[in-house]
Protein backbone atom coordinates (compact mmCIF):
# COMPACT_ATOMS: atom_id res chain seq x y z
CA UNK A 1 0.00 0.00 0.00
CA UNK A 2 1.64 3.39 -1.23
CA UNK A 3 0.28 5.48 0.42
CA UNK A 4 0.80 9.43 -1.12
CA UNK A 5 0.49 12.70 0.59
CA UNK A 6 -2.37 14.32 -0.63
CA UNK A 7 -1.66 18.03 -2.29
CA UNK A 8 -3.96 20.88 -1.72
CA UNK A 9 -4.91 22.38 -5.35
CA UNK A 10 -4.55 26.16 -5.03
CA UNK A 11 -5.44 26.72 -8.62
CA UNK A 12 -9.19 26.33 -7.72
CA UNK A 13 -8.13 30.26 -5.75
CA UNK A 14 -6.67 31.27 -8.02
CA UNK A 15 -9.14 31.05 -10.82
CA UNK A 16 -11.41 32.62 -8.54
CA UNK A 17 -9.20 35.97 -8.00
CA UNK A 18 -9.22 36.39 -12.19
CA UNK A 19 -10.95 39.68 -13.21
CA UNK A 20 -14.68 39.24 -14.55
CA UNK A 21 -14.84 38.63 -18.07
CA UNK A 22 -15.86 42.01 -19.97
CA UNK A 23 -19.73 41.64 -21.16
CA UNK A 24 -20.04 41.13 -24.68
CA UNK A 25 -19.83 43.84 -27.03
CA UNK A 26 -23.33 45.39 -27.96
CA UNK A 27 -24.98 46.90 -31.67
CA UNK A 28 -26.73 49.73 -31.55
CA UNK A 29 -29.16 50.51 -34.03
CA UNK A 30 -29.70 54.48 -35.13
CA UNK A 31 -32.03 55.20 -33.04
CA UNK A 32 -30.39 54.77 -29.88
CA UNK A 33 -27.43 55.95 -31.64
CA UNK A 34 -29.48 59.42 -32.50
CA UNK A 35 -31.10 58.98 -28.75
CA UNK A 36 -27.47 58.41 -26.83
CA UNK A 37 -25.69 61.59 -28.48
CA UNK A 38 -28.29 64.09 -28.85
CA UNK A 39 -27.42 64.14 -32.78
CA UNK A 40 -29.86 64.29 -35.67
CA UNK A 41 -29.32 61.13 -38.93
CA UNK A 42 -27.54 63.64 -41.12
CA UNK A 43 -25.46 65.20 -38.24
CA UNK A 44 -24.20 61.64 -37.42
CA UNK A 45 -23.51 60.28 -41.48
CA UNK A 46 -21.84 63.83 -41.79
CA UNK A 47 -19.51 63.34 -38.99
CA UNK A 48 -18.85 59.93 -40.19
CA UNK A 49 -17.85 61.03 -43.21
CA UNK A 50 -15.21 63.79 -41.75
CA UNK A 51 -14.42 61.19 -39.57
CA UNK A 52 -15.09 62.61 -36.56
CA UNK A 53 -17.71 60.00 -35.63
CA UNK A 54 -17.61 56.36 -34.58
CA UNK A 55 -18.13 54.19 -38.44
CA UNK A 56 -21.09 52.36 -38.60
CA UNK A 57 -21.01 48.37 -39.45
CA UNK A 58 -23.01 47.33 -42.13
CA UNK A 59 -25.09 44.07 -41.32
CA UNK A 60 -27.57 43.71 -44.65
CA UNK A 61 -28.39 46.10 -47.17
CA UNK A 62 -30.75 48.29 -44.57
CA UNK A 63 -29.28 47.43 -41.36
CA UNK A 64 -26.36 50.04 -39.78
CA UNK A 65 -25.61 49.47 -36.43
CA UNK A 66 -22.76 50.74 -34.37
CA UNK A 67 -20.38 48.98 -31.85
CA UNK A 68 -21.73 50.45 -28.16
CA UNK A 69 -18.14 51.13 -26.66
CA UNK A 70 -16.68 53.30 -29.83
CA UNK A 71 -20.04 55.39 -29.23
CA UNK A 72 -19.52 55.57 -25.08
CA UNK A 73 -15.57 56.26 -25.96
CA UNK A 74 -16.54 59.08 -28.37
CA UNK A 75 -18.81 60.41 -25.64
CA UNK A 76 -16.23 60.18 -23.19
CA UNK A 77 -13.86 62.20 -25.76
CA UNK A 78 -16.55 64.96 -26.58
CA UNK A 79 -16.87 65.08 -22.62
CA UNK A 80 -13.37 66.03 -21.88
CA UNK A 81 -13.51 68.54 -23.98
CA UNK A 82 -12.23 66.78 -27.71
CA UNK A 83 -13.33 67.14 -31.00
Amino acid sequence: MNAQPQQNDDRSSESNSLPPAPPPARLLRLPEVIDRVGLRRSAIYQRMSEGRFPKSRSLGPKCAVWVEAEIDQWISEIAKGGS
